[in-house]
């Protein structure tokens, strides 16, 4: 256990240890996580659905992609903003608003008559998840104080996020063979309305006491950046990098995050402190979280891809090769805060990054035999065990260090570099290997590119965090 973390465990005074949870914190954390897995599983449960979709719908093939990226756009491209305007507004309400918007267009979504009413469904979906997110995240992080009792909720909340994605899957295939694509939706629905009801007579309303003002030029440099970015990634999947409008949507995006940065240099209220983005575990503990998660949900995508479209999986068959590697996530979830106060969280990070690496990188082998299914199902299991420890260590990681008015920023930062990584990994490699002539060459290519990322980013918080804890 490091210095910082056993502090943390003696309390600020070094004698006493906090109060633990009390019953009424534990049904926040319910509550709050409740509703992040629901967003993770709405980035995931509709992959294997999609055939079948597009055919009651009467859906293009080049059309289908856009059932995730309505969804992604408004997800991704309005999170900063959201997680602001909390900040002004109020959490709580925003939190709920949230809510109803998602849970409205869930069911909207499963009642949709034509392509145009269910696309518009799921980007009011993507626009409640970017309201849910960063307010359900400062809620946790006002309601638990900094020290263990942070860090458990946060390690809880990550896992929860990256088990949505992958037991999405699960659910998805299970859904649509037994009870159609719709009941995707509608369950999304019902858990809208569960979490709903409860959380408002357990929620208190949170705002920042300074009430900063609006960074008006930040919040529209940085959407407007995001919306063009992901949206460039997600039409490469149909038209290729070298179409002209991804190129010059691409080149719009990088205008406008470079003008945000310049502009958050000079405004006295920045959205984002890039004094703060300076500081080793912040900038190398969000690069992890943004790698992970979108290294992974592209894995378990690929795979969805090679199961059905190579070896002719059904949905069902697909959903239970993943629920084995959701239980793989499970219980490595519920360990890892034990391997934490033994090895510390930075040695614990770039460890789980390694093993992602390594293990994404043997799925380069997969073939056409009936091995291949083993082969996925086996790497992408243990694979998810560094995968979960690096989800826990980067939030304790990417908070650290820090006094407690900066934490609200810190955890909004973790919190968008989940929903970002979780948003732009899937578009770009699909892309990598959709476009390619032989769909097979394209999952071993896109794969090894994904393994290469993770190493190298595993290497740099390495050396980044070493030098650290050198100075």
């Amino acid at each position: 256990m490091t210095t910082d973390t056993t502090l943390r465990a003696l309390g600020t005074t070094g004698t006493a240890a906090p109060p633990g949870p009390t019953a009424r914190t534990r049904l926040i954390l319910f509550v709050l996580c409740a509703a992040q897995f629901m967003i993770a599983l709405d980035f995931s449960i509709l992959n294997v659905a999609l055939p079948v979709l597009g055919r009651e719908l009467h859906m293009s093939q080049a059309n289908l992609q856009w059932a995730v990226t309505a969804f992604a756009l408004p997800s991704g491209g309005f999170l900063l903003l959201f997680g602001r305007v909390a900040d002004l507004f109020g959490r709580r309400r925003l939190f709920l608003t949230g809510l109803a918007l998602f849970t409205a267009a869930s069911a909207l979504a499963t009642l949709a008559w034509g392509p145009g009413v269910f696309l518009a469904a799921r980007a009011v979906q993507g626009l409640g998840a970017a309201v849910i997110v960063p307010t359900g995240m400062s809620l946790l992080t006002t309601t638990f104080p900094e020290g263990p009792q942070r860090d458990r909720a946060l390690g809880v909340s990550g896992t929860l996020m990256s088990l949505g994605f992958t037991i999405g899957v699960v659910l998805g295939g299970v859904l649509t063979d037994t009870l159609g694509w719709r009941s995707t939706m509608g369950l999304l629905g019902v858990a809208g309305v569960i979490v709903l009801v409860v959380a408002p007579g357990v929620l208190a309303e949170s705002r920042n006491p300074a009430r900063p003002r609006l960074d008006v030029p930040g919040a529209v440099t940085v959407t407007g950046g995001l919306l063009a970015v992901i949206y460039a990634l997600s039409t490469a999947a149909q038209r290729g990098f070298g179409s002209a409008d991804v190129v010059a949507t691409l080149v719009v995006g990088a205008v406008l995050l470079a003008a945000f940065v310049v502009v958050e240099s000079r405004v006295a209220e920045p959205m984002v402190s890039l004094r703060m983005l300076r500081l080793p575990t912040v900038a190398f503990g969000n690069l992890a979280g943004v790698t992970t998660f979108a290294m992974m949900s592209t894995v378990v995508f690929l795979l969805t891809l090679y199961l059905q479209d190579v070896r002719g999986l059904t949905a069902l068959r697909t959903g239970l090769v993943f629920g084995v590697q959701g239980l793989g996530a499970a219980v490595t979830g519920m360990t890892a805060a034990r391997v934490v106060a033994r090895i510390g969280p930075h040695r614990l990070l770039v460890g789980g990054l390694l093993i992602q690496a390594v293990l994404t990188a043997t799925m380069v082998f997969l073939g056409t035999g009936s091995g291949g299914t083993w082969l996925a199902l086996a790497t992408v299991t243990a694979g998810c065990v560094g995968h979960m420890w690096a989800i826990v260590s980067y939030g304790i990681t990417a908070t650290s260090g820090l006094p407690d008015h900066q934490q609200g920023l810190a955890t909004g930062l973790v919190t968008s570099s989940q929903q970002v990584g979780m948003t732009i990994g899937i578009p770009l490699l699909g892309a990598l290997a959709t476009t390619r002539a032989h769909l097979l060459g394209g999952v071993r290519l896109a794969l090894g590119v994904d393994a290469a990322v993770v190493a190298v980013v595993a290497v740099l918080v390495a050396v980044g965090l070493a030098r650290r804890a050198r100075r």
